[in-house]
This record gives structure tokens, sequence and C-alpha cells, in this order.
């Protein structure tokens, strides 16, 4: 029996008055895992509650498998429920594909080959038999206790109740309760929240092995990479979604090679139009049609000088026709990527020469191990470690934002810009360009505008900051650190609420920007390709640069 394939045709949603997906189509395949990637708020979880029918569109049809699974963001059972009830509605399919095979068994055997229903039941066997190998069936009970075991939840007894669990824990939990029941087709909403690097790679590992329809949303540049045979692109353009084959890694090359053509294409019609309202504007004046005749031409005056002005008159025309339409349809320039603006900061005095910060033996009681390090004035520092051993803690001792055991050295004057993981603005009651302009100042606002940093959307600038997501705020933060660097950068966990895109243009302006930075991230893309230095941090030892 073929796997069955997920169908989406023209679907549009709106949501309060926002058309969030207009006419998005979609063909899954069994075998293909599609990643859907783009800008926070163009619709990505939209777009799986519609395939999953949790949600119904305003407009369009989609045509899904019966047993198609989802995960959520919350868990379908009551907080009462155990571990153990999860895990039985997670094999009850298996199971039932079992308990049919041993009924139908008893029946052909029962049952002459000649008799009237035996082709029936045959066929009804082999239907059941393709089904239970889909799904591996025989292996369930086992497969349940790897499972939990590859995402760290076989420590737990299965008569623990949900509300007993963290709010990760029950995330796992219910990832977990998919990989054991292996539907034909699988709709995932960022499944690699909440997992530390392990379980990340033990989730890659399952889904690749899963038969069927695979469709998920995801920040994780590292799972994309993995485990996508396509990605769809939903940031708005003019023909709608762009799918890509391919992973991650094909999708930055084809991007690139879009990019390039774009420079290309844009350089040339500059290039042409330069010419042509040179050829439509100079060459008119050059040759005025009021001249007078030169002397070597007086004689044949008044017909060469109305075949020059004629032929002179028609090139202008072209010209300017030419002109007029390539303007009219002439391809935008390519936003500039997102870059560190340079502040001219004056060098250090001679006896200023040594680290930025130095770092002997510090430590905050219950938080950080001690660290001891050196900061250089270019220092390019990615601080890991797994949760609880102090990441954050030490960036905020380094920001003079918490007091800490030990000796700490900073160079006189030193600016520190700290990216938080909650960000805080002290006036939320301002707008998003007032709070921008009068924390940069009006000349440098002005410098390095706000909507040009591609950050935030321009509907969002006069919003009250209040009413931005905590996402947004990041990004507003964000901004005005690029805008105005400081010496020392502090980034923590930067990449949260940005897009793959985005991501990209972070760690590629992070290379080439002014000053320090120190970076404490879990991104397994920007870990496995960061330049500079690591300093691990280990709970209850000390960290060494």
């Amino acid at each position: 029996m073929p796997q069955p394939a997920l169908l989406a045709h023209d679907l549009v949603r709106t949501l309060d008055g926002r058309r969030v997906l207009d006419g998005v189509s979609l063909t899954a395949s069994p075998g293909r895992r599609i990643g859907l990637i783009g800008e926070n708020g163009v619709g990505k979880s939209t777009l799986l509650r519609l395939l999953a029918g949790v949600d119904e569109p305003d407009a369009g049809s989609v045509t899904r498998p019966p047993d198609l699974g989802f995960l959520q963001q919350e868990m379908p059972y009551d907080a009462d429920a155990t571990i153990a009830d999860v895990l039985d509605d997670a094999l009850r399919e298996a199971r039932a594909d079992l308990a049919a095979l041993d009924r139908l068994t008893e029946q052909l055997a029962r049952t002459a080959q000649d008799a009237p229903g035996y082709a029936e039941l045959l066929a009804a066997y082999g239907v059941r038999l393709e089904q239970a190998q889909d799904r591996e069936a025989w292996d369930a009970d086992r497969r349940a206790e790897l499972v939990l075991d590859g995402l760290g939840l076989d420590a737990f007894g299965h008569d623990r109740t949900l509300s007993s669990l963290s709010g990760g824990q029950r995330g796992r939990l219910a990832l977990a309760a998919l990989l054991v029941r292996r539907p034909s087709a699988l709709l995932l909403d960022e499944p690699t929240n909440h997992l530390d690097d392990g379980a990340a790679a033990f989730v890659e590992e399952q889904v690749r092995g899963l038969p069927g329809v695979v469709v998920l949303a995801s920040h994780d540049r590292a799972f994309l990479d993995a485990v996508c045979t396509d990605l769809i692109d939903l940031d708005p353009a003019i023909d709608g979604p762009v799918r890509y084959g391919g992973n991650y890694s094909a999708y930055l090359s084809e991007k690139r090679k879009e990019r390039e053509r774009w420079e290309r294409r844009w350089a040339e019609e500059q290039e042409e139009l330069d010419a042509l309202r040179v050829s439509a504007g100079v060459t008119a004046r050059r040759v005025a049609p009021d001249r007078g005749p030169r002397d070597n031409e007086k004689m044949g005056y008044g017909h060469r000088g109305g075949r020059v002005q004629s032929q002179i008159s028609r090139r202008v025309r072209n010209a300017t026709r030419r002109l007029e339409d390539l303007e009219r349809h002439q391809v935008g320039e390519p936003p500039s990527p997102l870059r560190f603006r340079s502040t001219a900061i004056t060098a250090p005095a001679a006896e200023e020469d040594g680290p930025l910060v130095s770092l002997d033996g510090i430590w905050v009681p219950g938080r950080l191990a001690p660290v001891s390090c050196r900061i250089a004035a270019t220092e390019r520092l990615l601080v890991t470690g797994g949760n609880g051993t102090g990441k954050s803690t030490l960036l905020a001792v380094l920001a003079g934002r918490l007091t800490a055991e030990g000796e700490m050295r900073r160079r006189r004057e030193l600016s520190v810009g700290l990216l938080a993981q909650d960000t805080v603005f002290d006036a939320p009651d301002r707008t998003v360009r007032e709070t921008y302009r009068l924390a940069l100042g009006a000349e440098r606002a002005a410098a390095v505008p706000l909507a040009a940093l591609g950050l935030l959307h321009e509907a969002d600038l006069d919003k009250e900051v209040a009413r931005l997501s905590a996402g947004q705020r990041r990004r507003l933060a964000l901004a005005l650190l690029v805008a105005r660097p400081p010496q020392m950068l502090l980034l923590d966990e930067p990449t949260n609420h940005l897009s793959p895109r985005l991501c990209d243009e972070l760690e590629e302006a992070l290379g080439t920007g002014p000053g320090a930075v120190v970076l404490a991230s879990h991104d397994r893309w920007l870990r496995d390709r960061w330049q500079g230095r690591e300093l691990r941090l280990d709970a209850g030892s000390p960290g060494q640069d």
C-alpha cells in the first residue's frame, strides 16, 4: 500500500485583518521532508495548522492522510494524564495492527483457499501487513524506550503526571509520542526547542528514517541542513513562496547565486540608465536645432541640416522612450546586508594596549564556577556549556550588571553593550522610532536609519514598544547595538527570534564588526562555524581560556 501524499491548494488565511497566507499551494510526497523558513509572522505556523486541520482556511483546500501527526505547542492530554497514558496512545495503532494480523491469521487458517471470502481475507491481511511494516509495529515497544532515552526522558517513571513535568519536558514527550507512532504524515513546529545537542541529533536520525511525509517549521539551521530534502521560503516574493530543492546548505548556495544575479542585473541597468540619460539629454543639447550653418556647409545647409536634425531627433526620442520604460520597470537595488556601523572609536592610549577585560577566578555563588580569561580589543569569544553552567551570568558580570567574587580588571572608559535574552526598555510607551532616535541621538539615527537595517518591518516602527513581541523587542535592542557598536559587545543567544536569513547576516557581520565580541549560544550551526576562541563552562569546575 503506497504512502499517501499531503496536498494543499491555493490556501488563503487572514488573521487580525492581515492576510497571512495568500494562495499558498504545496505538494508533499512520501519521502520528502520539507522545511518552512522565513521571517517571523510570514505564516509558517499558520500553514502547519491549516495542513493539520486544526484551523480552517478562508479559501483553498487540503488533502491529508488520515493518520497525520502534528507537534503542537500544547499536548492534547489532561494535566493528570501520565507518561504511560501518552505512550499507550502512541502505541495504539501499532498494537491494533498486530492484533488485526493475529485475528486475520486465525481466520485464514480456518478458511479453505477455495472458500468464498478467502480472497478478501487475504487482501485485508496484505493491507494490514504493509501498514504494520511501515509503522515497524513489531519493534514499537522497544522503539518507545529508545526514543524516551534519546530525548532524555528515560529517567522519569511512567506513572509521572504531565502536570509534574516542565514545559520543555512536556514538549519532548509530545515529540517522543509522534516518533514512536510513525504517522504517514508528520508536521513539526520548532521540533528542536528545548533539546540539547545529543537529543537534537537523535531526532534528526529518527526523522530521516520516516517513510512518509514530513513538513516542519524551524529556525534551527543545523536541523534544516541535516533533515530537509526541500525548503520553502515563505518570505514575500513577486511570484509567491519559492521552493528550493536540497537542504539548508543547498538553499544558501542558491540564494548566493540569486543575490549575485540581482546585483549584476541592477548594476547593468544602472549603467544603461546613465548612458540613456546622456543620450537623451547631452546629445540633444550638443546638436541644437537652431544652430547656424558652418562655413563649409552653407550651400547644402537646408538639405543636410534637416537630415541631421531628423536623425538626432529620432535618436533622442528612442533614447527617451527606452529611458522611461526602463525607469518604470527597473529592478530594485539589492538591500544592504546587516553590518555593524563603525563609530570611529579612538585608538587606546599606549599604556592601554593590553586586554579590554581580565578575569581572575571570577565566580558567583550558586550560579557560576570560577572563570579566568582575557578579552582582547578585537576578540571573538564563544561561551559554551550546558544549561545552568552560568553563560548568561558571565555575560552579566562582564556587562557590570552583576557583582561577582574574584578579580576583574577593565580598561578605563570601556564601552560595553549587552543583548540579553529578556529585553526591557525604560519607556515602553514610546514608539519604536522614538526609542531608536532618543537612544542614538538624532544625527546617528539619521545616519543609520532603522528601516535600512532590515531587523524590523516599516509597519512596526510607529508601534509602541510595549506592543512589540518579545522577538521584536530583541530585534530593536540588536538594532541599537548594530547602529552604534560598543568596544565590547556581549550577545546572549543572539539568534533567538531571528529568521535563518538574518542569523546568517548577523554571523557574517560579527566577523567584521568593530571591537570585541563575546557570545553565548546553543545554536549548533553558529557554533560549528565559529572562527574565534571558545570558552567552555562546566558546572562546578573552573572555565579557562
